[in-house]
């Protein structure tokens, strides 16, 4: 089962509730297991980036089939409601983006790799 990008995505809000933010724990924890450079700092603050901007991108995507149901529902269906719902050209753009992003973080994750296997290795 899958994790609704909203689900993901911290509020400044639920930061204060909370406490915690999953994401940045998520880079604390790898940044624990890789040694204690300068390129290991940046590299887990573009994974953070990229992370950050492909959840929130994601989100917008979701949040376009929702409004594409909310049009659908009786209360508002209507060919304008419905013109609007279906105009994609956001939702395709958070898309392109989402594509460079999860090339970006694969290609970070194998850098990670990368590092952790030196300091066991070392």
């Amino acid at each position: 089962m899958t994790t609704p990008a909203a689900a993901l995505v911290v509020t400044p809000a639920t930061l204060r509730r909370s406490g915690a933010d999953p994401l940045r724990q998520s880079m604390e924890h790898l940044g624990h297991v890789l040694p204690e450079r300068a390129d290991s700092t940046v590299l887990l603050d573009f994974l953070e980036d990229d992370l950050r901007e492909g959840l929130d991108a994601l989100g917008d995507v979701e949040a376009h089939f929702a409004d594409v149901l909310d049009a659908l529902h009786p209360d508002a269906l209507s060919p304008l409601g419905m013109l609007q719902a279906g105009d994609e050209q956001l939702v395709l753009q958070r898309l392109e983006l989402l594509m460079d992003v999860v090339t970006r973080v694969r290609r970070r994750l194998s850098q990670a790799a990368g590092l952790m296997r030196q300091t066991t290795t070392t």
